[in-house]
């Protein structure tokens, strides 16, 4: 077990819905800290950077233009095996897959617009938080 920070984003659709102050509290539930959070609006420049790594994929522009729709929250959060848990907090992509008293079972409208983003390994939460929060 290991003490670790990850990125949350919140995304337009959970935000436009008002999902924010739930999805935060099933967050801090589970035991994950909260330590810093901001909301910002992606300019379509920063969502390709942000997004690059899946900018050869056939939903790449369809992302881009999702993530720029709207204001995010996004968040640096902490707790032991952060990504991991998080990551269950979240659920599966596909919220018609994803477990009961999940985010995305609860909150998402369908695999595209999923309520929320998490980093998937140690690697990608640093550089993603990195990308939102200078000096990680």
């Amino acid at each position: 077990m290991s003490n670790q920070k990850t990125l949350s984003i919140i995304k337009p659709d959970a935000v436009k819905a008002g999902h924010v102050d739930s999805i935060n509290l099933m967050i801090e539930n589970s035991g994950l800290k909260i330590l810093e959070k901001k909301e910002i609006k992606l300019s379509k420049e920063e969502a390709q950077q942000f997004y690059a790594v899946h900018s050869d994929k056939p939903f790449y522009n369809e992302l881009c233009e999702f993530m720029t729709s709207g204001p995010i929250i996004v968040q640096m959060i902490e707790g032991e095996n952060a990504i991991e848990l998080y990551r269950k907090v979240m659920g599966a992509t596909n919220p018609a897959e994803a477990d009961e008293n999940t985010i995305r079972k609860k909150f998402a409208t369908s695999i595209q617009e999923n309520a929320v983003h998490g980093s998937d390994s140690e690697d990608n939460a640093l550089k993603e938080l990195n990308f939102f929060f200078k000096d990680i």
